[in-house]
């Protein structure tokens, strides 16, 4: 697993770097996709360089930028790369910064590895969930080695209260009704301090795993590449990613690769 977690460490800031060149010029080369979302060089680039760097590991891979597998060659998998190389491609037009790059490792449906990158930030997130430890590590401009980063690491940790205050990851301009609603009923449990804190793409995973919030819930759609990373990272510290309409562990390689509600928190 520590290789794995070396190629995913490598490939991550491999694209991230790349990722970078194409921010800071005027021109992405947005197109849009059959399902209206944009699509930018950075993403296509990102892409290229990390099926590159795990192509050679012979385990399949699901990216959001690859062409989709049927099911029925994917049900037979016991092992998979999970990977979204450019997360948050809105906050990367509009660039504001909060925007990664995800690749987890997943077998029999568990995410087992996860590495978050957000190059603007110099930020990097990654765990092994049998490990049940996370860690964070801000990256020089000058780069580093994967070994490096995996040795000096700083671990992180949720919070380990509510504190004087349940910190709740939300939209800062607008929630859909779901979401009002769930916020409504925290408010009946933990009192009206709750305080809406925000953070573009896979970032908000992060935002608990290190305790700068309690709980995440995500009643918008998302695809399997937004979560499998971030739901790593999290498991590993302890906490719970579950999907909202049975409480069961979310699980990947399923069928239809659209999420359904989901929450992240210790209470599931």
């Amino acid at each position: 697993m520590r290789e794995k977690l070396k190629t995913a460490i490598e490939a991550s800031v491999a694209a991230g770097k790349a990722i970078m060149e194409i921010y800071r010029n005027d021109d992405f080369g947005v197109e849009n996709k059959e399902d209206d979302s944009p699509l930018t060089l950075a993403d296509k680039k990102a892409n290229e360089i990390i099926n590159e760097f795990l192509v050679p590991h012979a385990i399949p891979i699901i990216s959001e930028e690859n062409k989709q597998i049927d099911y029925e060659e994917r049900k037979i998998w016991t092992q998979c790369w999970i990977v979204d190389p450019l997360d948050g491609t809105k906050e990367f037009i509009k660039k504001n910064d909060e925007f990664t790059v995800n690749i987890a490792f997943v077998e029999k449906g568990k995410p087992e590895l996860g590495v978050i990158f957000a190059p603007a930030l110099n930020t990097l997130y990654f765990a092994v969930v049998s490990e049940s430890k996370a860690f964070k590590y801000i990256i020089s401009e000058t780069g580093v080695s994967a070994e490096e980063v995996l040795d000096t690491a700083e671990e992180i940790n949720p919070a380990a209260s509510k504190g004087e205050r349940l910190k709740v990851v939300g939209s800062r301009s607008h929630m859909n009704e779901d979401t009002q609603r769930y916020i409504e009923d925290l408010k009946q449990t933990y009192g009206e301090e709750i305080e809406i804190v925000s953070r573009g793409s896979s970032l908000k995973f992060c935002l608990v795993a290190e305790g700068n919030a309690h709980i995440y819930p995500r009643f918008a759609p998302t695809m399997e590449w937004d979560t499998a990373a971030g739901h790593a990272i999290c498991e590993a510290v302890g906490l719970k990613c579950v999907f909202k309409e049975t409480g069961e562990p979310m699980t990947y390689n399923r069928e239809d690769l659209l999420n359904g509600h989901f929450s992240v928190s210790y209470e599931g």
